[in-house]
């Protein structure tokens, strides 16, 4: 029998204990052994939960018990979960984890501290929730050199955006929903702005490359300037707005990003809505991969990081290699990088100057919509449209991809 500790137990916390139990004998199985939770972490008590006889107050508890193998840290944050994560790797103790902001922070330093002690710290739940993609970027995948990832990371803003495009509604109105649906934080800064988003593609682009790439220096664009105006003017044109987290490879380096793309329909990420994640994987010898699911909530999050509490038991004193050293990767200025644009315009703004300036450009007229058009550009670098539009007052721009 393997003992195990849980930090945290909220919503993802309650969630691993939940699966540990339902699916007990499946995973003992797979495992080898059984698997007991034999401490909680947590502030509160819990009375009348089954879990209540466990629940201690004092990290040091855990720490200094010989008898637990395994700690799940489903806290969320960095403090305390690092330094309480870290003590239990010196401690001899692999760590299971969710924790986005803590892999995206310390996630380096984490992972060579668990080698040095010949143990493991796994993270598969921190970026997809319950879509496998760390575990296929660690092996199923190595064989790849991995040339772009783009994926649709946040369910929140995923929902946001389609229940806008089915609705028409307006952002605010569409957040406030999701809010009282439970699928929006109270605060949603972290999901709306893309913060949640930038810090999963930081932690996928650390693992491609295998260097440290910090989460402040991803260039991240939100969702909060997408109207309802936006969305009539991509469904004119058979397309669709979504919030991307991209990393692309270009020479040895890599061009990270998070913000609004219109997209066509032959888009491999076009149909995924709602609350559901999709990441698109392309290799040079693979080619193009896909995967899809549910990239949060209490049970798909929790499943992820049980099969990774499994994959711990399996290699018990025997280190899982994740190539992702703490040297820091420098990305690529964005300004360099090229795509196509849509913009919108007042309509008393000349369309012969536009044409003149974005050659070849589409001009777009919606009924309507009497005081403005829309423009979309042939492709040119961020730095070319930056300097092509600043003559022009812009009411709004968002990439476009096919």
């Amino acid at each position: 029998m393997i003992n195990i500790a849980i930090l945290g137990y909220g919503t993802i916390g309650s969630g691993v204990a939940e699966v540990l139990n339902t699916n007990k004998d499946s995973i003992a199985a797979r495992a080898g052994q059984e698997v007991n939770v034999k401490h909680v972490l947590d502030l509160r008590e819990f009375l009348g939960d089954p879990i209540q006889d466990k629940i201690v107050h004092d990290i040091n508890v855990i720490l200094d018990d010989p008898e637990i193998d395994v700690v799940v840290e489903t806290m969320g944050g960095t403090t305390p979960a690092y330094e309480y994560v870290k003590s239990a790797l010196l401690k001899g103790k692999s760590v299971a984890t969710s924790n986005k902001n803590l892999v995206a922070a310390h996630g380096a330093e984490l992972i060579e501290i668990a080698k040095k002690n010949n143990i493991n710290f796994l993270f598969e739940a921190s970026v997809g929730g319950g879509i496998p993609i760390i575990r296929p970027l660690n092996s199923s995948l190595t064989a790849d050199e991995i040339e772009e990832i783009t994926g649709i990371l946040n369910g929140t803003t995923n929902y946001i955006l389609s229940k806008m495009t089915k609705d028409g509604s307006e952002f605010e109105d569409v957040l406030k929903e999701a809010q009282e649906k439970g699928y929006a934080e109270r605060d949603p800064k972290a999901d709306v702005e893309g913060l949640d988003a930038g810090r999963k593609i930081a932690i996928l682009t650390s693992l491609v490359c295998g260097q440290q790439v910090d989460f402040e220096e991803i260039y991240i664009e939100g969702i909060t300037k997408i109207t309802a105006k936006d969305i009539k003017y991509a469904k004119a044109l058979s397309r669709a707005i979504k919030l991307f987290a991209t990393s692309k490879k270009h020479g040895d380096s890599f061009y990270v990003m998070v913000a609004p793309v219109m997209i066509s329909p032959e888009h491999p990420l076009y149909s995924v809505n709602d609350v559901f994640n999709g990441i698109f994987v392309h290799g040079n010898v693979l080619g193009d991969a896909m995967f899809y699911g549910s990239g949060a909530g209490k049970l798909p999050t929790a499943s992820a990081v049980v099969a990774d509490v499994v994959d711990i038991i399996k290699h018990l004193h025997k280190n899982i290699f994740i190539d992702w050293s703490s040297t820091k990767k420098e990305l690529i200025d964005i300004s360099n990088t090229s795509k196509r644009f849509f913009f919108r315009v007042h309509k008393d703004t000349s369309r012969d100057e536009i044409l003149k300036v974005f050659e070849g450009a589409q001009i777009i007229d919606l009924e309507g919509l009497s005081d403005e058009y829309g423009v979309i550009t042939q492709s040119m670098t961020e730095k070319e449209y930056n300097e092509k539009t600043s003559n022009f007052d812009v009411i709004n721009m968002i990439r476009v991809e096919d």
